[in-house]
């Protein structure tokens, strides 16, 4: 792995060491060359921390960071100083000057270059990152969007072997976020740059991520690819914080073609050929139905009562409740504007079934 993190451990600081609590606790993962990893999660979860730690900014209380085969931290021991780390940042605010013109901010970091090589640098990243008509405006004179690729323009232009990224677009609007999101993973690409993002929003994590790590309380709870972290969730926090859902008691049932998950909505077996669900089974489990695993259809025996809806444009988030009590949620398109209070058919499409041990 190009960038390598093993059971790091960074803990507050306090007046004795007893009493010390960990902001990051024995997480463990690696980066390859070229990839982008985001790490997302709840406030306080930890995964800015983590992100200053592997800058340089915060010490290892225990574990271990490499990056390209060099050790950069180690608990206790080795911590190579930031800015000899070949590791960029871009941060929330921009952090652009203001006294300078755009093309002199993306050229602060290369003063050690001369002068025509630092124009052709600076003229390239500003290409890259389309904003070549504005090399002499100020700042000011910007858009957010426009100052935030200034800022990752700057980042790039040492050519850093590691850039990292703390919410870089959370002043944003949603529709402009989205938008510079798919922007960002285009140029890192084509520039084979490997980063670091941290985010709190989930459509920016899927945007951006070829590995997503998802945190709480200070520990890694998964680290994989998108599809099988909304999927193949590993534990009940990761199957809660992602995506719409929720859980509906289940157990399992020994049929003719192996094993089944009874549920409210029926039985259903995992159609991806992997186990349908974990081998301590039994009572006392609970399935995860997606709001993408309930479908609207008039024709369906199975009925739902409307308890709330949340109308998204194209589409309306129905809360519906079943006769027998459960609770679902639903992805209905928003011309079967159907009313609250109203009893609507359903029927379960579950391609992937994923149990957890009932809660309590």
């Amino acid at each position: 792995m190009f960038l390598e993190i093993d059971q790091a451990t960074v803990c507050y600081p306090a007046a004795h060491a007893a009493e010390r609590t960990a902001a990051v606790e024995a997480v463990s993962f690696g980066l390859a060359a070229g990839e982008i990893g985001v790490l997302i999660g709840p406030s306080g979860c930890g995964k800015t921390t983590l992100l200053r730690a592997v800058a340089g900014l915060e010490p290892l209380h225990s574990g271990r960071i490499s990056l390209a085969g060099q050790l950069l931290s180690e608990g206790g021991g080795a911590h190579v100083s930031p800015e000899r780390r070949r590791v960029g940042m871009v941060f929330q605010d921009y952090a652009l000057f203001p006294h300078l013109s755009v093309a002199q901010n993306v050229g602060f970091g290369l003063a050690g270059e001369s002068r025509s090589a630092r124009a052709a640098r600076v003229a390239e990243l500003l290409d890259l990152v389309g904003l070549g008509h504005t090399a002499t405006r100020a700042p000011h004179q910007l858009s957010g969007g426009q100052q935030q690729r200034v800022a990752l323009a700057r980042a790039l232009a040492a050519r850093p072997a590691l850039l990292l990224l703390d919410e870089p677009f959370s002043s944003l609007d949603v529709d402009l976020r989205e938008r510079l999101a798919q922007e960002l993973r285009a140029i890192l690409k084509r520039t084979g740059t490997t980063a670091l993002f941290v985010t709190h929003d989930q459509l920016e994590a899927f945007a951006l991520g070829d590995r997503i790590g998802v945190m709480h309380r200070g520990r890694l709870e998964q680290w994989d690819e998108p599809y099988a972290l909304y999927h193949r969730p590993a534990t009940r926090f990761v199957a809660d914080f992602i995506g719409h859902g929720v859980f509906a008691p289940a157990e399992l049932v020994q049929g003719p073609a192996g094993l089944r998950v009874r549920t409210p909505l029926g039985d259903f077996a995992d159609r991806s050929g992997t186990p349908a669900a974990p081998a301590s089974g039994g009572a006392g489990l609970e399935v995860l139905l997606r709001a993408d695993d309930i479908v609207h259809d008039d024709a369906s025996p199975l009925k739902a009562c409307i308890e709330r809806k949340a109308f998204r444009g194209s589409e309306f988030l129905y809360t519906l409740r079943l006769a027998s009590g459960e609770q679902l949620l639903a992805h209905v398109p928003s011309h079967h504007d159907h009313q609250i209070g109203e009893w609507i058919g359903i029927r379960a499409e579950i391609e992937h079934v994923v149990t957890f041990a009932r809660a309590g």
